[in-house]
C-alpha cells in the first residue's frame, strides 16, 4: 500500500483526546511536556486510538452515561487521566468503576471524514471507562530499566525530555503519588512504578456511530527494520487547527520478547514529539502494531527511546475488562511473503553484528570480517585517550563527538554479566558447535579483558578476543581476533563505492542497550545525506584501481547512540557500507543522533584485504601513513586556502631571513614570527574592554 493511502487510512482511527479539570493550586500538570492552565482550570492532551464496540464480547454492553448504547471506544495513555483521578485511583487500578474528579471532563477530536454532516474535525465528549494495566509489557520495560541500574550516570526514565526538571519540586500532601521524588523510592520499585504508569492504558467511551469507520487488520509478529506509520497529536491542545493527526513515519528498531508473547514491546525509530503518546502504530500496509506511549530516556544525556505496546499485548491484558484477543475480535492478518528483499538483506547482515565489552567496565559493537574470528571496531574501545571524552575538536557549534564504549558498572552484582542465567538467551555455545583455536601476534594490551557476545543458532557465545591491531593514525579502527571461534560465522559482506546521496542507510548495532539487557543489536534506519570525498587516492596499494574516487566520510540520517560505536552502515542490498564511529554533540553538550559520521568502506579496504588471508600486515600499515587531507576531514575543520607569502624583508631579523631562505621549513617559532609579523609591526592597542586571548 502507498503510504499516502496508509496516511488516508489511518485518519479513520487517530484522535486528539483532552481533559480539563479543576486544579486551583497548579500542580495537575507536573510531568506533562505541555499544558494549558486558565483560572485555576488545568487542560491536558494526548493521541488516542478510536474503534467500534464491535470487537466487544457478545454479552458485553456498553452504554453511555445519558442511556445511549451506541458507543466506540478510544484507547489512550492513561498518564493523561491519571491526574484528575479520584484519590482511592491514583495508586492503583482498583476493581471500582474509575471516576474523575468532580469539574472534570474529556473530549475528543475526531476527522470529520467519520460523520457525513460535518467536513471538518469536530468534538465528541467522552466518559472514562476502565484503565487497564498491561504486564508483559510493563515487565519488559522493567528489565530494560533495571539492567541500566549500573550504568555509570545513564539510568533510565520514561518521559519527555522537555519535561520540567522542577517538576517535582513542588509538593502537595493530597497528591503524595505524585509529589513523591521518584528518587526517594528504592531503584527497583522505582523501575517497577515507571514501567507500570508507563505502559498503562486508558479506555473511553464516546456517543458516535462508526458505520463508516473501514474494518482495522492486526498486523502480524513485526520484524526488525519493518516500516511503521504514526499519526499523532503533539502539542494538541495549544493548537489543534496546526498539530492535530501529525503524520511520522519510521522503522521498528527492535523487540523484546517475554512469556507467550513473540513481542511485548517494541523500539521504534520514528521522529515523535510531547502529546503524540496514546497515537496508533500502523504497518506499510495498513496494519495495525500497536499503540505508541511515552518515550524512555536516558538521564546524563536526554536521549529518547520512542517505545510501542503491540496490540496482541493490550488485548490479551484488556480481554478481562472490555476487549477480546486479537483473533476472536479484529480481523488479523499474516504477511506471509510481504518481507521485502530489503529487510531480509538488513537482517542477515545483522548476524555479523557483535557486542564487544573491555574489562566488564564498557561496550561497544563490533563487525566480523571473515570466518576466522577477525573483528573490526572502534579504537576508542581500546585507547579512549587518544580521541578525548566528548570530542576533542572545536569550540562551540557543532563538534564530533566520540561514542566512546559506554560505560556501566559491573558492582550489582558479584558475577559478571555474561555468567547471568537472568536473560534471554543461553550463555554458552550449543553443543553441537566446533570450537577452534586460532593464533596470531597479539599486540600487548595490559590487563584488558575482551570479551565478544556472538549469536549462534539462536544463542549466545561469549568469546575471549585479543587485539590484532590498532591504527596509529587518523582512523579509528581496530582489530579483534576471538581465541576461540565457535563453529561458522557470518562474516560481513562489503560494498566499497560511493554511495549515492538519498539513498537507504541502516546502522546496526548495540546503542544504548549493553550486554545485561538481552537485546540482539538495534536497527535504525534513514538515508546517506552527505559523501565527503578525499581529491586523491588515499593508498597507493593496488587495491580498486578503477576506483577514480575516494569517499573519505559518510554522514547519515540515522540514529546512532553510545554503544554503537563499532556496528555497521548497511544498504539496502545488506552489505556495509561504513563502519559507525562518532555522532554530532552541540558546544553545549548536547548529542545529535541523527547526525553522525562513518568510515567508507573504501578507507576501509586494506582491512578487507588482509582479512582475506590474515597474512600480511604490511597492508595494514598503509593506514597508520599520515593524511593530512584525511586527517583534516574527520576534525571537522574546512581546508584552508593558501596564505600569501608574507614579507618579511624589514620586520624578521636577517637570521631567520637567511634560514628561511636556506631551507624551506623554519623552527615553528620562525613560522610563528613570519605569520603574525603584522602584529608586532602594528600593534593593537586594546580598550579596557576587550581581554586579550591566551595563546
Amino acid at each position: 500500500m502507498d503510504l499516502s493511502k496508509v496516511v488516508s487510512f489511518s485518519r479513520n482511527f487517530a484522535v486528539l483526546v483532552k481533559l480539563e479539570g479543576p486544579d486551583p493550586k497548579g500542580l495537575k500538570m507536573r510531568k506533562h511536556a505541555f499544558h494549558q492552565y486558565h483560572s485555576g482550570s488545568t487542560t491536558l492532551s494526548a493521541s488516542g486510538m478510536l474503534f467500534p464496540t464491535s470487537i466487544l464480547g457478545g454479552e458485553a454492553k456498553l452504554m453511555s452515561e445519558d442511556g445511549q448504547e451506541d458507543m466506540a471506544l478510544v484507547l489512550t495513555v492513561a498518564s493523561l487521566v491519571e491526574p484528575f483521578l479520584t484519590l482511592g485511583h491514583r495508586t492503583s487500578v482498583s476493581q471500582d468503576p474509575v471516576k474523575l474528579i468532580p469539574g472534570a471532563r474529556i473530549e475528543v477530536m475526531v476527522e470529520g471524514q467519520l460523520n457525513s454532516e460535518k467536513e471538518d474535525p469536530f468534538w465528541v465528549p467522552a466518559q472514562l471507562l476502565s484503565l487497564v494495566d498491561v504486564p508483559v509489557s510493563s515487565a519488559a520495560l522493567k528489565s530494560l530499566i533495571e539492567t541500566s541500574l549500573g550504568s555509570k550516570d545513564s539510568g533510565w526514565d520514561v518521559g519527555w525530555s522537555l519535561v520540567s526538571g522542577d517538576s517535582d519540586s513542588q509538593t502537595s500532601t493530597s497528591m503524595k503519588h505524585y509529589s513523591k521524588p521518584l528518587m526517594q523510592r528504592d531503584e527497583p520499585n522505582d523501575a517497577m512504578f515507571m514501567a507500570k504508569s508507563a505502559t498503562r492504558m486508558a479506555l473511553l467511551g464516546v456517543s458516535l456511530s462508526l458505520l463508516d469507520q473501514p474494518n482495522i487488520n492486526i498486523a502480524s509478529p513485526c520484524s526488525k527494520g519493518d516500516t511503521l506509520v504514526t499519526l499523532g497529536s503533539p502539542f494538541g491542545i495549544l493548537s489543534p487547527l496546526h498539530f492535530f493527526n501529525s503524520v511520522s513515519t519510521g522503522s521498528i528498531s527492535n523487540c523484546y520478547s517475554s512469556g507467550s508473547l513473540k513481542h511485548s514491546l517494541m523500539i521504534a525509530d520514528v521522529r515523535c514529539l510531547p502529546g503524540m503518546e496514546g497515537a496508533p502504530v500502523f504497518g506499510k500496509n495498513g496494519h495495525l502494531i500497536g499503540i505508541l506511549i511515552r518515550p524512555l530516556r536516558q538521564k546524563n544525556s536526554g536521549v529518547e527511546v520512542q517505545l510501542v505496546v503491540p496490540w496482541g499485548a493490550i488485548t490479551a491484558a484488556a480481554c478481562s475488562h472490555l476487549l477480546l484477543p486479537s483473533d476472536e475480535g479484529i480481523k488479523a492478518s499474516h504477511r506471509g511473503n510481504d518481507s521485502t528483499l530489503v529487510q531480509v538483506a538488513v537482517e542477515k547482515a545483522m548476524e555479523s553484528i557483535c557486542l564487544i565489552s573491555v574489562n566488564d567496565g564498557v561496550w561497544a559493537s563490533g563487525v566480523i570480517l571473515n570466518e576466522h574470528g577477525l573483528i573490526l571496531t572502534n579504537a576508542h574501545l581500546l585507547e579512549p585517550w587518544r580521541f578525548g571524552k566528548g570530542g576533542v575538536y572545536g569550540e562551540g557549534g557543532l563538534r564530533p563527538h566520540v561514542l566512546g564504549a559506554e560505560e556501566f558498572s559491573s558492582t550489582r552484582s558479584s558475577s559478571r554479566f555474561w555468567e547471568h542465567e537472568s536473560q534471554t538467551l543461553p550463555r554458552k555455545a550449543p553443543a553441537d558447535i566446533h570450537v577452534k583455536k586460532y593464533k596470531h601476534n597479539f599486540l600487548q594490551t595490559g590487563d584488558k579483558d575482551i570479551r565478544v557476545r556472538l549469536c549462534q543458532q539462536g544463542s549466545w557465545t561469549w568469546c575471549p578476543a585479543k587485539v590484532v591491531y590498532i591504527c596509529k593514525n587518523q582512523l579509528d579502527v581496530a582489530l579483534l581476533q576471538l581465541e576461540d571461534v565457535p563453529g561458522k560465522l557470518q562474516p560481513i559482506a562489503a560494498n566499497f563505492a560511493s554511495p549515492p546521496l538519498g539513498t537507504p542507510a541502516h546502522v546496526v548495532g548495540h546503542g544504548l542497550f549493553g550486554p545485561r539487557c538481552g537485546l540482539s543489536p538495534s536497527i535504525c534506519s534513514g538515508v546517506v545525506a552527505k559523501v565527503v570525498h578525499t581529491k586523491k587516492r588515499l593508498y597507493t596499494q593496488p587495491i580498486f584501481q578503477d576506483t577514480t574516487e575516494f569517499p573519505a566520510m559518510l554522514e547519515t540520517t540515522a540514529a546512532v547512540h553510545p554503544g554503537g560505536s563499532g556496528g555497521a552502515v548497511v544498504n539496502s542490498t545488506g552489505h556495509m557500507i561504513g563502519l559507525v564511529t562518532s555522532n554530532a554533540r552541540h558546544g553545549a553538550g548536547t548529542i545529535i543522533p541523527h547526525l553522525n559520521f562513518s568510515i567508507p568502506c573504501a578507507v576501509l579496504a586494506p582491512i578487507f584485504k588482509f582479512a582475506e588471508d590474515m597474512q600480511n600486515m604490511e597492508i595494514l600499515q598503509t593506514l597508520d601513513q599520515p593524511n593530512e587531507e584525511l586527517s583534516s576531514i574527520w576534525a571537522l575543520m574546512p581546508s584552508l586556502s593558501p596564505k600569501p607569502k608574507p614579507n618579511t624583508e624589514h620586520s624578521l631579523p636577517k637570521l631567520l631571513k637567511d634560514g628561511n631562505n636556506k631551507q624551506k621549513k623554519g623552527s615553528q617559532f620562525a613560522k610563528f614570527i613570519a605569520e603574525t609579523q603584522e602584529m608586532f609591526v602594528k600593534p593593537t592597542k586594546l580598550s579596557r574592554d576587550v581581554i586579550p586571548s591566551k595563546l
